[in-house]
């Protein structure tokens, strides 16, 4: 089943990771959804938000730290 969030008042972040150069790699998150993780680039606040569980994002979160990704 799809779920669509309604994400208009969310409250983004700018991940720490991000490089911070204009046209760098800039990925914001949305800590508001229990569960669930909103991603978006920071360069394309209207563009498509991939949303996914937090057990699909933990990995990438792990993966990003340990410098395997």
């Amino acid at each position: 089943m799809r779920v669509t969030r309604d994400l208009s008042a969310a409250c983004w972040r700018k991940s720490s990771y991000s490089d911070g150069q204009a046209g760098g790699e800039c990925v914001e998150v949305c800590d508001d959804f229990p569960g669930a993780v909103p991603v978006r680039d920071s360069k394309s606040t209207a563009g498509p938000v991939l949303t996914l569980n937090a057990a699909a994002w933990q990995p990438f979160v792990d993966g990003v730290k340990g410098g395997s990704l």
